[in-house]
């Protein structure tokens, strides 16, 4: 049995801006003591303050979870601070979007560093507290690329897999010892969030989420529900879960969904040339920013219903695999035909996830729900 909300203290890596700023507000909101971790200190700082103005507690330890003694201090302050840390939060990372062989050894090493083993670093540094406290839980931020990688991001699907990977792995172990800890992977699609506009493009443009694109008040509804409820993982947007199920029956659908008409490297740049401004190697600097410059879904019925609430996930399943269905049938078609451009929830045909989100919603409608 977790601990509800109010009792538990938090650790949240990346909190600065994007998911991790709207979680750490949300943790805040339902009463939790936090600890605020990032590179950028006067964002953490005023993130701290504004939720310390709303009655809240935390505290900040600016951390770059690249770096290993960094994230074992993290842990260290934040046990001192309130005696014991009862979720913790790997959230922080960074990209770079470009094709493999345009990227530097310096990019590659950079992008692992933050994505794979700054988790690894979080995991490593508080499981001996909370091993000490007999519970705890482990929340991985991983991504839609852990299960499908996408082209213009080698190394950040590289890291993502590794991030399942070890998330899976590490959960078998403390389940095999029964040790009490929980460890939950976190699975969003496009999320409106500043990492598009922070992270390094060598696209010529700066980088845009494909549709469909949710806000990060969804992605953070879910980790702060894990933090409660014991979950495995957790899909945020049924484009992401059908993403998921197309790789387990047909990866070379999946392949051609972003090879047709080239919709797989198109759909992720946002037609405004890149300033040479990014977070890759150090912090943006100025406040930080919950919220992208992309519109998007504030919440996901889908995740809500269905990844929130494990008894439900055979019917989440079985909703996935119409969508899939859809999508099989609307790519033949276009196979077929290939003049065609692919089918759009918005009309104009632009994008993978688009693609996707169309086959999906296709899908549904032949059993009359809506998406």
């Amino acid at each position: 049995m977790r601990k509800p909300l109010h009792e538990q203290a938090v650790v949240i890596t990346g909190a600065s801006s994007g998911i991790g700023r709207q979680t750490a507000l949300e943790f805040a909101r339902r009463g939790a003591s936090l600890t605020l971790a990032a590179r950028n200190d006067a964002a953490l700082r005023a993130l701290a303050e504004e939720i310390r103005h709303n009655g809240g507690k935390a505290q900040v330890v600016v951390t770059d979870v690249a770096e290993w003694d960094q994230v074992d201090r993290l842990a260290r302050e934040a046990v001192a601070k309130y005696g014991r840390v009862d979720t913790w939060v790997n959230n922080a990372g960074v990209s770079v979007y470009a094709h493999f062989e345009d990227l530097s050894i310096e990019e590659i090493d950079r992008v692992i560093q933050v994505d794979l083993m700054g988790q690894i670093y979080g995991a490593k540094a508080i499981l001996p507290h909370m091993r000490k406290q007999g519970s705890g839980t482990i929340i991985n931020v991983g991504s839609m690329v852990s299960k499908r990688s996408v082209p213009l991001q080698s190394i950040y699907s590289a890291a993502k897999h590794a991030v399942k990977g070890f998330t899976d792995a590490l959960r078998i172990e403390l389940e095999h010892e029964r040790a009490g800890i929980q460890v939950t992977l976190i699975l969003p699609g496009s999320i409106n969030t500043p990492f598009f506009s922070n992270a390094r493009s060598k696209m010529g443009y700066k980088a845009a989420p494909p549709n469909p694109v949710y806000q990060p008040e969804a992605v953070a509804e879910a980790i702060v529900h894990a933090a409660e409820h014991p979950l495995r993982d957790v899909f945020i947007g049924f484009a992401a879960k059908a993403a998921d199920l197309i790789e387990r029956v047909s990866p070379d659908l999946g392949d051609q969904l972003q090879l047709a008409g080239g919709y797989g490297f198109e759909s992720q740049k946002s037609g405004e040339p890149d300033n040479g401004r990014d977070n890759l190697l150090g912090p943006v600097a100025g406040p930080g920013r919950t919220h992208g410059e992309h519109a998007g879904h504030a919440s996901s019925w889908y995740t809500r219903v269905f990844e929130l609430n494990p008894g439900l996930k055979y019917a989440a399943a079985g909703l996935a695999a119409v969508g899939t269905v859809g999508l099989v049938a609307a790519l033949a078609r276009r196979t077929a035909r290939p003049s065609l451009p692919l089918p759009s929830l918005d009309g104009h045909g632009n994008g993978y996830g688009r693609a996707l989100a169309s086959g999906i919603d296709s899908g549904l409608r032949t059993i009359g729900v809506k998406s």
